[in-house]
């Protein structure tokens, strides 16, 4: 995608919805980091299904603690992988509160550094919680990166390192939401909707379906 193109796919992206948000449901910052460790291989109506059993019972690691793997467990039972899940996010809770005071830290380094979160976990809480310009490249973005042409590369970090390149400025924080939102719902894996992509004249995709 030239520069004009991707000028033109971030601002119809952003005329359509100027404010997007995540659809993981959240308020605080532990609970935002929470939903999205649960949220691998899974989906955000799944977690958000299980989180609003958990949350107002615990959402603190201090909580979370206090439930016991096994009350944590029949919290999220219906989140695939739970079991693993549940023990990275006791541990993580215990990180929580010995080295970090009960908080969730801001640095990269020190939320790649709990269990269970990984760069793009800890991008999406840099974004979302902290309003930092990172990009977390999960398979829509991915795909997305690649079908378009706006960020192609053989890896979610290139394909990262791609996007923060290339994406003007002014729509760096909200374009990990724009880009997950388009690909979950129109730019689709199987079917991509082209016919009903608003920003198709700006994509590359060379393979484009039908209406």
């Amino acid at each position: 995608m030239t520069t004009a193109q991707i000028e033109a796919f971030f601002a119809t992206l952003q005329a359509a919805n100027p404010l997007p948000v995540t659809e993981l449901e959240y308020t605080s910052v532990f609970e935002l980091l929470t939903a999205v460790l649960l949220s691998a291989q899974a989906t955000d109506v799944g977690v958000n299904k299980a989180t609003r059993r958990l949350f107002p019972v615990a959402n603190t690691p201090q909580k979370i603690l206090a439930l016991g793997l096994e009350g944590l467990e029949s919290y999220i039972k219906t989140i695939g992988l739970y079991r693993s899940k549940a023990k990275h996010l006791m541990e993580t809770c215990r990180i929580l509160v010995e080295r970090h005071g009960g908080e969730v830290p801001r640095s990269r380094e020190a939320l790649e550094a709990l269990p269970g979160v990984g760069r793009k976990t800890a991008n999406v809480v840099l974004n979302v919680a902290f309003g930092e310009p990172t990009m977390a490249v999960d398979t829509h973005i991915f795909r997305l990166g690649n079908r378009t042409g706006l960020a192609p590369g053989k890896t979610p970090l290139a394909v990262e390192q791609a996007l923060l390149r290339r994406i003007p400025a002014k729509y760096l924080v909200d374009a990990h939401h724009w880009l997950i939102l388009h690909g979950r719902y129109v730019c689709q894996a199987r079917k991509p909707l082209c016919a009903q992509c608003a920003v198709s004249s700006a994509c590359n995709f060379r393979h484009k379906t039908p209406g």
